[in-house]
């Protein structure tokens, strides 16, 4: 559904508010998650906004699910900054994370009241979690490098702030756009944790760059793409040259598009001993944790494998 979202629903409904949703696998899969979990006569309903939308069709979209008692809540991609920036005041409720990270990407209904949640911080944490206990391993071992400090590289960052237990002993943060580098610096002064976890945030221009901050990680360290490098763009964050760490983990946030980095990670797999964990994982775990919201069910470990075997 392209533009205005003006229409009250016959059925229950949950609204994927992206830029060309038509395209995505959720929209494929969800009959199957729904079936899976119970949800019955369900469905999910895409609205495709420009980036450069105006304020009016957020507040639109908002006021739509805020009105309308079958219109139960979003999952919000390209556009949790705006929609939060255009459509925050009409939220009855704006969670500790969505004020943190200032985004809405879950948009949900509780006893009558309208609530915009961000939920990259703990599905970070789940992801993270599940591809360290399949080698057992711990995140103080080693170190860690985000490649990439938009929204993902911050969720993830305000994930290890605020919310890990397992973490790194240090965290570098690298970007060649000084603007986000500069969101990420206004994120870290909002987040408690500053004195116990060191940040450093890097401004990087070239792959070589980011290869030189590679090297000096130690073993049994984390990386990860957080750009959309290999999925909006061809290519990867790293040249052919670079050497992940021996025994680390190698984490691509992306699920779709060339994914060089992906195959980067695994032509090394067996030389460097790596741990890699894909982004389809990632995009389970938050589409898992936002149907769960707004139908206000529990997805448990096993309705969850409702999900990762329903793959398009």
């Amino acid at each position: 559904m392209e533009g205005k979202a003006t229409k009250p629903q016959s059925r229950p409904t949950m609204y994927f508010i992206g830029v060309k949703t038509a395209g995505s696998a959720a929209l494929r899969m969800f009959p199957r998650w729904a079936q899976g979990l119970g949800l019955e006569n369900a469905q999910l309903v895409g609205l495709d906004f420009p980036l450069d939308a105006p304020d009016r069709l957020y507040r639109e979209a908002v006021m739509l699910i805020k009105d309308d008692p079958l219109s139960l809540g979003a999952l919000v991609t390209s556009h949790k900054i705006r929609l939060r920036n255009a459509a925050g005041d009409l939220f009855d409720q704006l969670t500790e994370d969505s004020r943190l990270v200032q985004e809405v990407s879950c948009i949900y209904k509780r006893d009558g009241r309208l609530i915009g949640h961000a939920t990259d911080p703990s599905v970070s944490g789940r992801a993270l979690g599940r591809l360290c206990g399949t080698i057992g391993a711990s995140l103080r071992d080693g170190q860690a490098l985000c490649l990439g400090s938009g929204g993902a590289g911050q969720s993830l960052l305000a994930y290890f702030r605020t919310k890990a237990e397992d973490r790194p002993e240090r965290l570098f943060v690298v970007d060649r756009d000084p603007g986000q580098l500069e969101k990420a610096q206004a994120l870290l002064d909002r987040l408690p944790g500053a004195d116990d976890f060191p940040v450093e945030l890097v401004l990087t221009k070239s792959p070589e760059e980011n290869d030189e901050i590679l090297a000096r990680l130690p073993a049994h360290s984390l990386v990860v793409n957080a750009t959309g490098v290999g999925k909006d763009i061809p290519g990867s964050p790293l040249t052919g040259a670079a050497v992940f760490p021996d025994h680390g983990i190698a984490w691509e946030l992306n699920y779709r598009g060339d994914l060089e980095f992906l195959r980067q990670a695994r032509e090394q797999q067996q030389e460097r001993h790596l741990t890699i964990g894909d982004g389809w994982q990632y995009f389970l775990l938050s589409w898992a944790l936002i149907v769960g919201m707004v139908f206000n069910v529990s997805v448990d470990e096993r309705r969850f494998a409702v999900l990762t075997g329903a793959r398009a």
